[in-house]
């Protein structure tokens, strides 16, 4: 996500992006962090530091999350799994404690990130407000408790899961007259994302993926080669009636000149965004930040295809 700011400890405002309608299913229900404050909990030993978020919009619900977990030595974590406290305050006992899955960020041979890799969960957050979160990886020789919030409006600008779709005229092979250059800052070219646009596909109500992204202005650790997951994703589904298709971010691919009219259409004031919309038209699932192939293809498999 852009801007990638240092975090304190006790000011970064974190995760749970909005993006899923899935449940916690693994989260417990009974007595989370054994009565402890979420602050006692972060004073245990080991080392204190901050998440580093992947996610920036939070709406009331069940939100996905994706953060980084970055050591005192300055090693991203990658253990498989990781411990995930949430609260209304440091001094109160979290309410929920669920687990994060580290999910791989980009695909093998493909653009490389930051980071590999990158946790994921689903928090339930019920109301607007500010949230504190503590993340601790585990199975690691050093114990690590990653701290941080936040804040949760009623409302987030960018479309929602239930909303329609909209209608952008969104630039592709056959409008710029193959003008490769126009339409992606990806290299090799994503030739294979640019052949539908978003009206079109409504209009023919066929269910699609849209990302809006940009590979070659992608600088932040938690960003992701998001166009390359949507690619290779697409090839997973060759022959199925989905389209996929990928939208630059900034006007004439120049970030000195803003966010373009399609990512103005469709109010997303960060990036990269990837949506799923069904054949009526409605988006059905929403993926702030990077998102994992595993992710994406479940998603895709579960609500796009019959």
């Amino acid at each position: 996500m852009r801007p990638a700011a240092a975090l304190t400890v006790l000011s970064c405002l974190l995760l749970s992006g909005c993006g899923g309608t899935d449940t916690d299913s693994a989260a417990t229900t009974t007595a989370p962090g054994g009565g402890a404050t979420l602050e006692e909990l972060w004073r245990a030993p080991g080392d204190d530091v901050a998440v580093i978020p992947g996610t920036q919009n939070h709406e009331p619900g069940n939100d996905r999350v994706s953060f980084l977990v970055v050591d005192a030595e300055g090693r991203v974590v990658t253990l498989p799994t990781a411990r995930l406290w949430v609260s209304k305050a440091l001094d109160e006992p979290p309410y929920l404690e669920t687990e994060a899955k580290l999910e791989r960020i980009g695909v093998p041979g493909g653009a490389e990130a930051d980071a590999t890799h990158i946790y994921v969960a689903t928090v339930r957050l019920p109301r607007a407000g500010k949230y504190w979160l503590l993340a601790e990886p585990e199975g690691g020789s050093t114990k690590v408790q990653a701290l941080g919030n936040v804040i949760v409006s009623k409302q987030d600008a960018p479309p929602d899961i239930g909303d329609r779709a909209i209608a952008s005229q969104t630039p592709t092979l056959a409008s710029t007259g193959g003008d490769i250059a126009a339409l992606t800052t990806r290299t090799p070219p994503d030739e294979s994302l640019l052949r539908y646009s978003v009206a079109d596909s409504l209009a023919a109500k066929v269910p699609f993926v849209v990302t809006f992204a940009t590979p070659k202005f992608c600088s932040s650790r938690t960003c992701g080669p998001v166009v390359d997951v949507v690619e290779e994703v697409a090839h997973h589904f060759e022959g199925d009636d989905v389209r996929f298709i990928h939208v630059e971010v900034y006007e004439d691919n120049d970030p000195a000149n803003g966010f373009n009219r399609w990512m103005q259409e469709w109010k997303l004031p960060t990036e990269p965004w990837t949506f799923l919309v069904d054949g009526k038209g409605t988006i059905v699932d929403r993926f702030e930040g990077t998102v994992s192939v595993t992710e994406l293809e479940d998603a895709v498999r579960a609500k796009l295809v019959e």
